[in-house]
């Protein structure tokens, strides 16, 4: 007889939504990964003073990307391991409970991956905002980039590729294409790091969810056990 008032369907939910929201994380983070690799390095040219103008390397010379290789092991982690992981183990342990019922060892360990899985996106969420804190609030010196043109890089600064080409946009470009894709780049990568606060909130229910399950079933057999081997009472 299968368990009682089981939790396996809100779960079931919970990871599905997990998984659509983690597979949105890595998607947004592979864009940005391939605009730096590509389109992001420039040269993009900027105008000066005198009216005419020089080109400013794609990217600084430091640019800090360690948040983003974060963030999207946080979301592979939760996509492969949690929700396609949490699929099999889902289904082993229906199929535990109907034919045994018991619990699957697999399922206790999709449990801890849940756990762990919900760990490194926490700490992903905590890294990605206070780093692009900490590189915020600055701005890309007109004098100092024209005097560092393309291929050498902007020397000043440690910058996220959010405040860099958040910067970039604050300069003169020549070229409204430019501006155009650098813009709707950049709305990416800030839609990449706000994404972290749903994927840590749907990582925690699930958390909750499965950690109650887990209470439920060590209760029932506790029960059971209780009830197959009665404590008799002392003479």
């Amino acid at each position: 007889m299968a368990f009682s008032l089981s939790l396996l369907l809100p779960i079931g939910l919970t990871t599905f939504l997990l998984a659509v929201d983690a597979a949105i994380s890595v998607g947004l983070v592979s864009s940005m990964v391939a605009f730096l690799h590509h389109y992001g390095r420039g040269p993009f040219p900027v105008a000066n003073p005198a009216g005419s103008y020089f080109l400013l390397a794609g990217e600084p010379a430091n640019l800090v990307t360690d948040q983003g290789h974060t963030t999207n092991a946080a979301g592979g982690t939760a996509l492969v391991l949690v929700a396609f992981g949490g699929m099999i183990a889902l289904w082993l342990e229906r199929r535990s409970r109907k034919k045994r019922d018991s619990s699957s060892p697999v399922f206790y360990l999709w449990a801890l991956i849940v756990l762990l899985s919900w760990l490194l996106t926490l700490v992903a969420l905590i890294y990605t905002f206070v780093e692009t804190s900490k590189t915020g609030n600055q701005f890309i010196d007109l004098a100092v980039a024209e005097a560092n043109p393309a291929p050498v890089k902007y020397p000043d600064n440690r910058w996220t590729p959010e405040n860099w080409y958040s910067a970039v946009l604050d300069l003169p470009l020549v070229r409204d294409n430019n501006r155009r894709i650098i813009s709707g780049n950049l709305t990416i990568m800030r839609a990449w790091r706000w994404n972290l606060i749903p994927l840590f909130i749907l990582g925690f229910v699930l958390l909750a969810l499965v950690a109650l399950e887990v209470l439920r079933v060590r209760r029932k057999d506790t029960q059971r056990i209780e009830v197959v081997n009665p404590v008799l009472p002392s003479k």
